[in-house]
């Protein structure tokens, strides 16, 4: 039996996790351990100079530090649809937060840079499946109507940990050393390892299915490749730059294109690597849409800021950190309230003003120059917090509440992968356009201060003109806060006998 799709399915309570199951403190565990390992995906960014004089390295081999923990991340990340479920909830979350504590060790003892990079890559190889268990989490055990407030909490890791970890790591190092940037974090992670054993219980079903190694190959240089060539761009055009972004820019595009090609006929047999029927979904396409353009958008700007105000207007990095810190507090602390929000009024009306201020507040960035108040940019960078407030939550809170249950580690796996590619093009993109404007400038004989800056202008225009398509997209989210029998079924996707009884009934209890 096939499931048309628009067909209405109630958000049941899965037979593996009933209501007499106690699953209070696991939503909260799993929040903490992503929080702290999303917290160390950034904190190697200002890093750099340090680790360059510790290991006598160059800067390009420094770089590799941030560079294969993006790589990594964009590898494991696809698969984790299906490791959640051909693996239990505590088999997933020992995995993950047991790779991370190994290789955050690996880190802080490193006597080499080779060592030191491969507990960066080990610790990616954790942080990449705990996001999508998290998701996958909550999805299954929040009933649809309180699901917004939580996802709030979510969007709290996914923006805010990333903002702070330059932040703490700047603090950690100019206080105690680089090592201890690993070294505060071990023990916390050892203590979540700790909580999890105690109080996590398995929920959810796991399937059998073999993997399909041809997809895992096809997966790690589609979106390996992709990613690495994005980062290749912001190393300019130059001789000895352009084969390392145009080699692995074309075999990412061909991989990925036999990769989508291999899921929609393993999809017949009802065992594709990442489902791609997730797509049919109206609402969780759009919704992805709208994340990855703002998210391009707020990545990419996150590098022109630092730019601007280090090189042009002299801020320390310690600086620049408490200048985007009051950004990041507010954001966090709007989350949860976004998410209440949502669930009462649906996403479009949270949307919809979120990614028009947000347009408005990169525009006005454009119009920055090197005499601008400080106090006016830490404004327009809180308001551009609060913006992304407005969008990130009620989007993917609605684009996964839209899929089927057995579609949620796929749909999650997908908003984690594709978020990756999303960041790493909106930075490309406008640092591109920086690099390129910027050149112009002093070709024309512009100053080097004034031709940076024209750059930067430019790039934050390209950003608001981004912001500008996912106002288009968030027109056409849906206008009303969900309910258990509006949840969108992809066709060709078998549902559980419990979501069909409760369809049934749900249909019953309206005609009576």
């Amino acid at each position: 039996m096939t499931a048309s799709k628009g067909s209405p399915v109630t958000d049941s309570p899965p037979s593996s996790a009933p209501a007499t199951q106690d699953t209070r403190g696991i939503i909260p565990i799993l929040l903490l351990s992503a929080f702290v390992l999303i917290l160390n995906e950034t904190t190697m960014s200002v890093a750099v100079p340090r680790l360059m004089e510790a290991f006598s390295v160059e800067a390009t081999t420094a770089q590799w530090l941030t560079t294969a923990f993006l790589l990594t991340m964009a590898v494991v990340i696809p698969l984790s649809g299906f490791i959640l479920q051909r693996l239990t909830t505590r088999s997933v979350f020992f995995l993950s937060l047991g790779l991370f504590s190994t290789g955050t060790l690996l880190c802080a003892l490193a006597p080499a840079f080779s060592l030191l990079l491969l507990g960066r890559i080990i610790q990616a190889s954790g942080t990449a499946v705990m996001m999508p268990l998290l998701m996958t989490t909550v999805l299954t055990l929040v009933p649809i109507n309180r699901r917004g407030v939580v996802m709030g909490n979510i969007s709290i890791v996914i923006a805010v940990a990333p903002a702070l970890g330059p932040t703490a790591s700047g603090l950690i190092q100019d206080a105690l050393g680089w090592r201890w940037v690993f070294g505060l974090v071990l023990p916390i992670a050892l203590t979540m390892l700790v909580a999890g054993a105690l109080r996590l219980k398995n929920f959810g079903e796991t399937t059998k299915a073999p993997v399909d190694l041809p997809s895992v190959v096809l997966s790690a240089f589609g979106f390996g490749g992709l990613v690495y060539a994005l980062t290749q761009i912001g190393e300019g055009f130059g001789d000895g730059n352009i084969g390392n972004l145009l080699v692995p820019l074309a075999v990412g595009v061909v991989a990925l294109g036999l990769f989508v090609r291999r899921q929609i006929a393993l999809q017949k047999e009802d065992r594709p690597l990442l489902d791609l029927r997730t797509f049919r979904s109206r609402t969780f396409t759009l919704a992805l849409g709208i994340m990855m353009v703002a998210f391009g958008a707020l990545l990419g700007s996150g590098i022109l800021l630092p730019i601007y105000l280090q090189d042009l207007r002299g801020l320390t990095p310690a600086q620049t950190g408490l200048f985007v810190m009051p950004g990041g507090i507010i954001m966090g602390l709007m989350g949860p309230l976004v998410g209440r929000l949502y669930d009462k009024v649906g996403p479009r009306v949270l949307v919809l003003p979120g990614v028009s201020v947000l347009a408005v507040l990169l525009f006005a960035f454009s119009r920055a120059g090197l005499d601008t108040p400080l106090v006016m940019l830490v404004v327009l960078y809180t308001g551009l917090m609060m913006a992304i407030g407005f969008t990130f939550t009620p989007t993917m809170t609605a684009g996964l509440n839209s899929l089927a249950r057995q579609q949620y580690s796929h749909g999650s796996a997908l908003v984690g992968t594709l978020q990756q590619v999303a960041g790493g093009a909106g930075t490309a993109l406008l640092v591109t356009v920086m690099a390129v404007r910027g050149a112009s400038l002093s070709g024309r004989g512009v100053g080097a201060e004034e031709a940076q800056m024209g750059g930067i202008e430019l790039a934050f225009m390209v950003a608001s003109v981004l912001a500008l398509v996912a106002i288009a997209l968030a027109t056409m989210l849906p206008g009303r806060p969900p309910t258990a029998d509006t949840v969108e079924v992809s066709a060709d996707v078998e549902p559980s006998d419990e979501e069909l009884l409760a369809s049934e009934g749900g249909v019953s209890q309206a005609r009576a």
